[in-house]
């Protein structure tokens, strides 16, 4: 396990450095060119005092713009360093691998301290999310599973199409509509209620937690769908194998058969599925957090995008990359340890 495991993640740092070359040099091919932009800036309100020309150098060394691709791209990972040869110059040292992700064009601070607000609410809200998603599909597939054919699981099994089908902006607008507008039992959108700011943190707690309750409600209904019907189609897989048959040939009862002996089947296919449900949680939801207007990565990712601000899709891009390479090492691994058929010492 250990030799597989050391194998795994030379691969995956491999994988990472080729992935993180491409990335780079896809965004190097937008016509986004910061120091042109602060050079430019500086000359016109100097009124002329200032050249262009060594404004524009100037900022290159500062934002490790100059040199050819290559020596930007080490420079961007933290592997060449560009050291100042004039006063007043710094050296710029923006590296990933060192935890350096530069500087936002956009909010005009680190990324990092820019990404720490959105990272926490998305985990926050996506965490609840999936517990909740999670504590209605599993025993709801179950219940379908074992109830097969019957008018309580055909009345499921429409409901999961009707939600599996919709888009989720569609169940948000809907959702927003009949909670917000008509019962009024929620805000449509945003964080905060307006002069929250002289509250104590308990009350912006809860009143933070008021207002994330109808995304909440979004994100949980639009995971039961797939979810349900996955654990369903895995339970009553697991229910038609012989070592069942046998189980209840020994006059097992039901409950043991069903949840001791045919659930740890159906789990083998789903742990798939949820582990890499919560690695998700990471990335956010760009379409409820655009619709409710919530602080979050996605969200956060979107306006990078459209401000051209690079600094902050790079390291989101990067950071995505590293969450599916290692949650791929995970999923194997814990699938080696549900599965005992399944080996991945090799």
């Amino acid at each position: 396990m250990g030799k597989y495991i050391l194998k795994r993640l030379f691969y995956i740092l491999v994988v990472f450095l080729l992935l993180s070359l491409m990335i780079y040099l896809i965004y190097n091919m937008l016509p986004v060119d910061k120091a042109a932009e602060q050079a430019k800036a500086e000359v016109s309100g100097s009124k002329g005092e200032l050249n262009y020309d060594e404004r524009y150098e100037f900022w290159q060394k500062q934002y490790g713009l100059d040199g050819n691709i290559f020596q930007r791209y080490l420079r961007w990972l933290g592997v060449y360093r560009y050291t100042p040869t004039k006063e007043g110059e710094k050296g710029y040292f923006n590296g990933l691998l060192q935890g350096n992700l530069g500087e936002s064009r956009l909010f005009n601070k680190p990324v990092s301290e820019v990404l720490v607000e959105p990272m926490k609410n998305t985990i926050f809200l996506n965490i609840f999310a999936t517990i909740l998603a999670l504590g209605i599909t599993i025993p709801l597939g179950i219940f379908c599973a074992v109830k097969r054919g019957s008018k309580r699981d055909t009345a499921v099994q429409v409901g999961t199409i009707v939600g599996f089908s919709l888009p989720t902006f569609i169940i948000a607008i809907v959702f927003i509509w009949l909670f917000a507008v008509v019962l009024n039992l929620f805000p449509v959108s945003g964080m905060a209620t307006a002069g929250s700011d002289s509250w104590t943190s308990w009350q912006k707690f809860w009143d933070k937690m008021y207002h994330l309750c109808l995304p909440l409600i979004v994100m949980t209904f639009t995971s039961l769908g797939g979810m349900t019907r996955y654990v369903r189609a895995s339970m009553i897989e697991a229910l038609s194998m012989d070592c069942i048959r046998t189980a209840r040939a020994k006059g097992l009862r039901e409950k043991v058969v069903i949840y001791s002996h045919a659930w740890r089947n159906a789990l083998i296919p789903i742990v798939t599925l949820v582990i890499g449900w919560f690695l998700s949680i990471f990335s956010g939801s760009l379409m409820i957090e655009n619709i409710f207007a919530l602080n979050g990565i996605g969200k956060t990712y979107y306006d990078a995008l459209q401000n051209n601000d690079n600094e902050i899709v790079l390291a989101l891009q990067m950071f995505y990359i590293f969450i599916s390479l290692a949650g791929n090492l995970i999923i194997d691994i814990v699938y080696g340890f549900v599965d005992p058929r399944v080996r991945v010492n090799k």
